[in-house]
């Protein structure tokens, strides 16, 4: 042993380097943790589909406020005298195959090209010194064989080069262009009511049944259980002899059966979750009731909350167009994408951008909707989380 010791002391201290302690990192987080929200958010914002939808409909929201004051037509400013205009738009007007260049083209038959013509011209007012006429088929004389092609150039007949109606106009010579975004702002404020509606009034009765349970949850079930057999149509037409048609109508036919769907998914939820050792140790705190629910209960079912909200937008906008269209909804000159779509259906046939433009417009909305709530059900989702 001493002769180890003597060993030792013979090595040079320059050779002797302390050993630095370094802290076991082996079990250290590489990057901070995120909550579920945080997790939830990042998952809908890698979601490139469900972006573009919000994209869409926040263009969609800004022009119903925008749209109707980029032209000098107002929602009351009729006149016959231009009734039935087709769109037609600067720059577009000379790609005559986008449908904006002002004129009108159907076909028209006959037992042969003069008859044919004839019927052409007559359809559109007998001013053939503005009707191009395109032989489509010269017919073998027999019953309405031959056919024809006229393109009407209205805006030149009425001396209104100069003027644009970008969407056309109604049957009374209205700005579709306004009237279109006038009628969309109408159908998101309806909408927007009635997710308001959901979250205020559905969440607060399926939470409070659902918590309190018992008797209370009893006798609130069996009120539900009425109001789910009075179906909307009903509630509508007893709004309709209280009440004039429109706005206020379909919003109080929405507060009394449109939030019973929330009631019942947040009751469901709830009663899942009221037994959890979490809500147990808030109780045995002496944390009050209204509190639980709401710090507690309500903020852990917010993504399902949520998604439901986002579904019931479009079925509220739905709802609208339907009674719109049906003469329950908005009563003219009021706008609505329901109204406006009433209004093309009768025009079909021969005017059919009547129609093509608020049904596209309401399609785009509700499939906007549907496809962000898709991406809320993905983000909400723990398993799609990565």
């Amino acid at each position: 042993m001493d002769n180890e010791n003597k060993n030792n002391n013979n090595v040079p201290k320059d050779l002797l380097v302390p050993l630095e302690r370094k802290e076991d990192t082996s079990d250290k987080i590489s990057r901070p943790s995120r909550t579920f929200m945080q997790d939830a958010r990042r998952t809908f914002f890698k979601n490139k589909l469900a972006m573009l939808c919000v994209f869409i409909l926040i263009i969609i929201s800004i022009m119903s406020i925008v749209g109707p004051g980029m032209n000098d037509y107002g929602l009351d400013d009729q006149d016959l005298s231009r009734a039935k205009m087709p769109p037609h738009v600067p720059v577009l007007e000379k790609i005559s195959w986008l449908g904006f260049d002002g004129t009108l083209t159907d076909e028209f038959k006959g037992k042969d090209i003069e008859e044919a013509t004839k019927n052409a011209v007559a359809r559109y007012g007998n001013d053939a010194d503005f009707i191009d006429i395109k032989e489509l088929d010269k017919g073998d004389g027999s019953a309405k064989s031959a056919e024809v092609q006229a393109t009407y150039h209205i805006y030149e007949a009425k001396d209104m080069n100069d003027q644009y109606f970008w969407l056309g106009t109604d049957t009374l010579g209205r700005d579709q262009w306004t009237r279109l975004w006038l009628g969309t702002r109408v159908s998101l404020i309806i909408a927007l009511v009635a997710a308001a509606i959901d979250l205020v009034i559905g969440v607060a009765y399926g939470g409070v049944s659902a918590f309190y349970g018992g008797r209370v949850d009893n006798v609130m079930q069996r009120i539900l259980e009425v109001l789910v057999g009075i179906p909307n149509l009903v509630v509508i037409l007893l709004m309709i002899l209280v009440l004039q048609p429109g706005i206020l109508s379909i919003i109080i036919a929405l507060t009394i059966t449109g939030w019973i769907g929330m009631a019942r998914i947040v009751r469901g939820e709830i009663l899942k979750l009221k037994s959890q050792e979490f809500v147990l140790a808030a109780r045995t705190l002496g944390t009050s009731n209204g509190k639980i629910i709401s710090r507690h209960l309500v903020p852990n079912i917010s993504g399902i909350i949520i998604i439901n909200t986002m579904f019931t937008i479009p079925s509220a906008i739905f709802f609208e167009a339907f009674l719109s269209f049906i003469g329950l909804g908005l009563v003219p000159p009021e706008a609505s994408l329901g109204t406006l779509i009433n209004t093309g259906f009768e025009n079909l046939r021969l005017y059919p951008y009547l129609l093509v433009f608020p049904a596209v417009l309401i399609s785009v909305i509700m499939i906007t909707f549907n496809l962000i709530g898709d991406g809320l059900r993905d983000a909400f989702d723990p398993k799609m989380h990565k």
